[in-house]
């Protein structure tokens, strides 16, 4: 399984081929989400017709709760690098869900994560 962040499923969206060919690769049934790319996918949504499309594909994958051990491990990220290194809450929840589930996790954004040596970013 493979942790995806909300930028892979925005590229996704926009036919970017590498993401395409990536995700094909890891095949669907493999793709996990957090609540919090749902989340975000949702705010992302433009109209009610775009919303009701994110929420279908969305059912097909496989979304990992915000658990209370995935709160407390995101604090602890956010104690120890939201100053050293901007880490910011969302980002903190998506790592914590990456490490608490020992899965890979795939961003286009290495910078926002290569820093937590917990987290294993996926190539």
């Amino acid at each position: 399984m493979i942790l995806c962040d909300t930028n892979i499923l925005i590229e996704l969206y926009r036919r970017n081929e590498n993401i395409v060919v990536a995700v094909e690769t890891i095949q669907q049934k493999n793709i996990a989400i957090s609540d919090v790319t749902r989340a975000e996918l949702f705010v992302g949504a433009l109209n009610k017709r775009e919303l009701q499309t994110l929420r279908k594909d969305v059912s097909q994958l496989i979304v990992l709760p915000i658990q209370p051990e995935i709160l407390d491990m995101a604090i602890k990220l956010l104690e120890e690098y939201c100053l050293s290194h901007k880490l910011d809450f969302h980002d903190a929840l998506i790592a914590a869900t990456a490490i608490c589930h020992k899965i890979e996790l795939f961003t286009l954004n290495i910078r926002d994560f290569v820093f937590l040596p917990s987290v294993k970013l996926f190539h």
